[in-house]
């Protein structure tokens, strides 16, 4: 009787099948693991992108601070939410009024200017602030130093965008490092609400504003010293225009579509505080909106660890789509436990929608003018987000929450069709 297993090696047919069933095998495509840091690895081997980025995010701890510093300090002051609310509103115009000017400034004779003023000037226009509000001065004078605090806010992020544009050459790994921007702005945002709560309940909120002073004036003057200081290169200006980036068609278009979409998240912001309230549970908002927060984060991470194919107007248009999709959802009547399910889910697309912008702004502007483009496409996204704030809290006085989150996902919609026509001059 012959083996069973004598057959199987020694039969010259089912050796060749055997042999073509190994082959398939060794051919089937390698499917990666969705979130990869073999790219955040690369990116941050060398020594100076990791120090620069590491004393970056101590001078944008400010960032997730001042403005609900602020907001909690004049309305603990004045017993007036609307009054607090005028001094961000007047934090986040100075910030957006002034940052492209700032940015032009550093195109032309290198950062290190504009962030040693701004090292001095913004601590100095909180602790006056302080000091204004304490002492129960004019309102005027209180919006205008809170203005003024906006204005001078150190152009960090931005720097460190034209930086990376700079510094690397292959267009993978200047997503990665966009990626790993979003990602670290994504988590002030949680840790600056978490920080500024702690100091309310063990101090004040003056001992906030006067935190977020401390840390942009140190974070500042400690990134004077960091690499991309040293390394900085100034471009050769090949044409002069009065309107800067904003002069090219395209630039212009990428801008419509970042006030359009950023308008959803003001809208988003109201929308689910309006919908905790409308439950009864006002601190529910906070949750729902760090869950948001928490699902943009997952989503930039994943996004930068991996190549993407189409091309970046086409991929940011179908982000955009995704989001409306996800904020058309939650305008769906939920309950509670749902709704912070699709809030993580909603969020995903958040971060990588603004990674692509980034990347759109570093490929649509000229060399000589990429650091005012970063700020313009700054100032956009906070004008947006006050727009959708206002038009949300005009909205409740009529309607309910699910009106509020419905408008931001046309927003969103409008905002992706408007991206199709987004393109490099």
């Amino acid at each position: 009787m012959v083996s069973p297993s004598w057959f199987h090696v020694k039969h010259p047919r089912h050796a060749a099948l055997q042999q073509k069933s190994v082959v398939r095998e060794s051919v089937r495509p390698f499917r990666p693991a969705v979130i990869s840091l073999a790219r955040y690895n690369a990116l941050l081997e060398p020594r100076d992108v990791k120090h620069a980025i590491a004393v970056s995010v101590i001078g944008r701890l400010p960032i997730g601070i001042t403005g609900l510093a602020i907001l909690l300090l004049v309305q603990g002051a004045t017993d007036s939410f609307s009054r607090g609310g005028a001094a961000t509103a007047a934090y986040v115009i100075g910030l957006a009024t002034v940052a492209p000017a700032v940015g032009r400034l550093i195109d032309r004779i290198g950062p290190r200017s504009a962030l040693l003023a701004c090292s001095i000037a913004f601590p100095a226009a909180l602790l006056a602030l302080v000091a204004a509000v304490h002492a129960r001065s004019d309102p005027g004078l209180t919006l205008a130093l809170a203005a003024g605090a906006g204005a001078t806010f150190p152009p960090i992020t931005v720097c460190m965008r034209t930086y990376f544009k700079q510094r690397l050459g292959e267009d993978a790994l200047l997503a990665t490092a966009y990626s790993l921007e979003s990602v670290l702005i994504e988590l002030i945002f949680i840790v600056g609400p978490m920080l500024v709560a702690l100091f309310v309940a063990a101090a004040s909120a003056a001992a906030a504003v006067l935190f977020a002073a401390a840390s942009g004036c140190i974070g500042t003057l400690l990134f004077l010293r960091s690499p991309p200081l040293r390394s900085w290169r100034i471009e050769p200006r090949i044409a002069k225009s009065a309107l800067g980036p904003l002069g090219r068609p395209g630039f212009l278009i990428l801008t419509a579509v970042i006030l359009c979409y950023s308008t959803a998240f003001g809208l988003v912001e109201i929308g689910m505080t309006a919908y905790a309230t409308e439950r009864g549970n006002a601190a529910l908002a906070g949750v729902l909106l760090g869950l948001m927060s928490t699902g943009s984060a997952l989503g930039g991470i994943a996004y930068g660890s991996r190549s993407w194919h189409l091309p970046l107007a086409r991929q940011f248009s179908l982000l955009l789509a995704f989001m409306g999709a996800g904020l058309m959802v939650l305008a769906l009547p939920w309950a509670p436990w749902p709704f912070a399910f699709w809030s993580l889910f909603a969020g995903m697309v958040m971060a990588p929608a603004l990674i692509v912008q980034s990347m759109l702004v570093a490929k649509t502007a000229r060399p000589e003018e990429i650091t005012e483009a970063f700020t313009w496409s700054s100032s956009a996204l906070l004008c947006g987000v006050g727009i959708g704030v206002a038009a949300g809290g005009g909205l409740l006085e009529r309607f309910r929450s699910p009106a509020v989150l419905a408008a931001a996902a046309s927003a969103a919609l409008i905002a992706a069709a408007a991206a199709a026509f987004v393109r490099r001059d």
